[in-house]
């Protein structure tokens, strides 16, 4: 595989206090968007529309980035944690042997007999 050699980039290249171009901010609104899918707990408390200069920009994209992260490796390792597997079918404690008639039960069947005759 070739090598392809990448020049430095000047000093001037980062300034925290020039403002925030079009391209930056498209992708703090993707990484908005992002984050309203994480749970509550991993989201971060900066308010996005107030970002106004690069550095402001690169503050909010780490800890989105990192809350993203945090949020897969968690679900990760709760994936790992073996579940308890149940057994298919119904376990009963206790069974009677012979199902219990009620007396309303009885009255009822032979109130329908006589009906019929």
């Amino acid at each position: 595989m070739n090598v392809i050699p990448v020049p430095k980039p000047r000093q001037s290249a980062m300034n925290p206090d020039r403002p925030v171009n079009a391209l930056l901010q498209v992708q703090i609104q993707h990484l908005r968007n992002a984050e309203r899918n994480l749970p509550l707990r991993y989201r971060t408390e900066i308010y996005a529309n107030a970002i106004r200069t690069e550095g402001e920009a690169a503050r909010y994209i780490r800890a989105v980035t990192e809350a993203i992260h945090q949020a897969h490796a968690d679900a990760a390792a709760q994936r790992a944690i073996p579940s308890i597997r149940r057994k298919r079918g119904i376990e009963i404690a206790a069974a009677a042997d012979k199902p219990i008639r009620h007396a309303t039960a009885a009255k009822t069947k032979a109130a329908k007999r006589q009906r019929k005759t």
